[in-house]
């Protein structure tokens, strides 16, 4: 936590902010997550230096495809522009023209379709970021549900740009079969995006199911500054990289933006992840074996839905909203998540906690409850 030392106040102190302990995950509203020292060195190098952007993107396409194996890569402003921009990019083409046009699609294939089950709300509905191109939206199956024939009855019909899918807890229903659902485009010639937001550790994976284009943002478990990373084929990230010159110009990166991202990636290539997983695993478990035994909770380590290399604390409390109000209140405030409260549930992920700040939330939540 910050705190003010000798004459050097903290940022909190500095802008009368509140220190909060984010057992809530990579979420938004609580800043996202936090980057290591090297990272941040990195950013504060770039801030006074002046760069050709061209250059640095060409940079930071090398590094994207050495990292994640894509043909290419490219760093935009976040996830949520990624979706815009990708969808943009299957509609034009990098067609200079058809760019400048956007978001007016006129003579354009222009549809994106989007399994039903797959709409959701991160701050905004995907829905919104995907029509923001100009796009028009046709949603296959139904809401907790869709099938591959679901999806080839919309991919049948005229003028699709894209199938857009999303890798995400989020998500409703079955589980699609990403690969397959991938395949039935290509049948059709119709290129197919991921959005992975949460799932930077998985991005490999999500390539290997024959996406053209998976994003993924920087600022979650990458740990970089705002940003999102697009990786796919050449064209197609060509084509987005193309969107600067039309509607993704209030989209763009920022030079300590695409600086941090090649500094975290550079880090994530060296870092070892067995012992980060099987650490994070350990944190996860002693944590469950002490809030267990306070009275009238159940605790049990539940693994990401989605198939991310992380488990967070399924906690059953009876009344989950008093205890998430009062958790919020209290000093510091603890965000956990709320998704489930409407069954006696609330969920926690240490991934960002120190040993203290985990310490601070076994005693609230013993103070809570007790």
């Amino acid at each position: 936590m910050t705190t003010t030392l000798g004459n050097t106040m903290g940022i909190h102190d500095r802008y009368r902010l509140s220190v909060v302990i984010n057992a809530k995950g990579t979420y938004t509203p609580l800043g996202v997550s936090r980057s290591s020292d090297g990272v941040a060195a990195a950013v504060a190098q770039a801030l006074p230096e002046f760069f050709v952007m061209d250059e640095l993107g060409d940079r930071a396409s090398e590094a994207i495809a050495q990292v994640t194996g894509a043909p290419a890569g490219t760093v935009v402003h976040c996830t949520a522009a990624g979706v815009t921009l990708a969808v943009a990019a299957t509609m034009t083409g990098g067609d200079p023209r058809r760019t400048a046009a956007l978001p007016n699609t006129a003579d354009m294939h222009n549809r994106v379709v989007l399994p039903a089950c797959h709409v959701v709300d991160y701050g905004h509905s995907n829905l919104q970021g995907i029509r923001l191109a100009g796009a028009q939206v046709d949603l296959a199956g139904e809401e907790d549900s869709c099938t591959i024939a679901d999806l080839e009855a919309e991919l049948d019909g005229p003028d699709v740009a894209c199938l857009m899918l999303v890798s995400s807890r989020l998500t409703r229903g079955e589980p699609i079969d990403l690969a397959a659902a991938i395949r039935a485009a290509h049948r059709r010639g119709v290129p197919a995006i991921i959005d992975g937001a949460a799932q930077f550790p998985r991005i490999a994976d999500l390539l290997a199911t024959g996406a053209d284009l998976v994003l993924v943002s920087g600022q979650k478990y990458l740990g970089s500054p705002t940003a999102g990373i697009a990786a796919g084929t050449w064209s197609l990230v060509q084509a987005l990289r193309a969107q600067e010159k039309g509607i993704g110009r209030v989209m763009k990166p920022t030079k300590e933006a695409i600086v941090g991202v090649l500094a975290a990636l550079e880090e994530w290539q060296a870092f070892d992840r067995v012992k980060w997983e099987a650490d994070e695993r350990a944190k996860v478990d002693a944590f469950v074996d002490a809030v267990s035994r306070i009275p009238g909770v159940t605790a049990e380590a539940v693994p990401d839905p989605a198939g991310l290399q992380v488990s967070r604390v399924l906690l059953q409390v009876g009344d989950a909203k008093r205890v998430a109000t009062e958790l919020e209140a209290g000093t510091p405030p603890i965000y956990v998540m709320t998704d489930r409260m409407a069954e006696g549930e609330l969920m926690l992920e240490l991934v960002p906690l120190d040993a203290d700040e985990i310490a601070t939330v076994v005693a609230r939540l013993w103070a809570v409850l007790t």
